[in-house]
């Protein structure tokens, strides 16, 4: 657990960074600072690890006053990613991977093995052992950053905008990964984002920070955008807070009946769903076409019944072609059809029920 106890931050020039934040960061939970440009989400970061200290207050990990420890001591502790991984460019990925590992006095062997282990760990290729960074993509680099700060098996990792430089498509898989790893790893991590939407799929709680450096909300994502604090959190969070809120809220959806095809059937009227050997959904065909592999449209997004939300179905029915919604099981298999009507009688009858 960390723990900030009425810290402040200000600088020689009058700048106050930080003021006054008080904040507890669960163990083993993912915590997000988020906030625009200059609200001291960074600084806050970097005070965890002493890379930043604090002008007063206290900073406690496990109930332990930071400055009670020798800074580098500390830093060796507590696993950091940044922006670009910032790698250091002539050592191997494996030697990257290393770095703390080998400060600690591990063996070079037994570093090695650990960096080794945490290639597969974080999805990478073992064949890139011996490349150096420069050989990698961006979103490679940053998989080496997270390997390298999981290397010592620190109980908390800081993360300063990590993902901020790749571009979407990376991104996304980057955060699943992350998601995935921390269900795995259970550890203490400290995200920084500017960006609401990925502070909100990642965070367990989140910290919405205002110019100035003042905390404005801390809260579950659901609960922020439920319910923001005050006008600077609501516009924060942006317009959409409604739709995106619907995916904190548990999806019991009916299903209907979907006419489906398997390609190499003749042409039909009406819309059908091209389905494979194994009931998956594998895209639409439009009436009058063949089930040729050539008259297949995308068919949007799948809601998965087994961990689907209301936003989930809602999307699956507006996403696709069709105008219907595709259901799938937790195998990836066909569920049933979602039409957005009975969605959002879902979400009528629930808010009734809260009345």
């Amino acid at each position: 657990m960390i723990e900030f106890l009425g810290v402040t931050k200000q600088y020689p020039d009058g700048t106050v960074a930080v003021d006054s934040l008080d904040l507890t960061v669960d163990a083993g939970k993912i915590t997000v600072f988020v906030g625009p440009s200059g609200c001291g989400k960074t600084t806050s970061l970097r005070m965890i690890n002493r890379m930043i200290d604090a002008s007063s207050g206290s900073i406690l990990v496990d109930g332990k006053d930071i400055t009670a420890s020798d800074p580098a001591e500390l830093r060796r502790g507590i696993g950091y990613v940044i922006q670009n991984a910032g790698l250091f460019p002539h050592r191997t990925i494996v030697d990257n991977i290393a770095t703390v590992p080998l400060l600690l006095g591990w063996s070079k062997t037994k570093a090695r093995a650990r960096a080794t282990e945490l290639m597969e760990t974080v999805g990478l290729d073992l064949k890139m052992a011996k490349r150096y960074p420069a050989q990698l993509s961006g979103g490679q680099q940053q998989r080496v950053g997270v390997a390298r700060a999981l290397a010592a098996d620190p109980p908390i990792l800081l993360m300063d905008e990590p993902f901020s430089a790749v571009d979407p498509v990376v991104r996304e898989s980057l955060q699943e990964e992350l998601l995935r790893l921390q269900s795995e790893l259970g550890k203490t991590i400290v995200f920084v984002t500017h960006d609401i939407d990925e502070a909100i799929k990642l965070g367990d709680k989140v910290a919405v920070f205002r110019v100035g450096g003042k905390l404005a909300q801390y809260d579950d994502p659901g609960t922020l955008l439920a319910r923001p604090a005050d006008r600077f959190v609501d516009g924060f969070v942006g317009r959409d807070r409604g739709y995106r809120g619907l995916g904190f809220t548990s999806a019991e959806v009916p299903l209907g009946e979907l006419k489906t095809v398997e390609l190499g059937a003749d042409a039909a009227p009406g819309w059908r769903l091209v389905l494979d050997s194994e009931q998956r959904p594998n895209g639409w065909l439009p009436g009058g076409l063949a089930a040729d592999a050539t008259n297949v449209v995308p068919g949007g997004s799948l809601h998965d019944t087994s961990i689907g939300t209301l936003r989930s179905a809602l999307d699956a029915a507006l996403s696709s072609p069709s105008g219907q919604g595709v259901a799938v099981d937790g195998e990836g298999r066909l569920a049933g059809a979602i039409a957005a009507d009975d969605v959002l009688a879902v979400l009528e009858r629930q808010r009734t029920d809260a009345a």
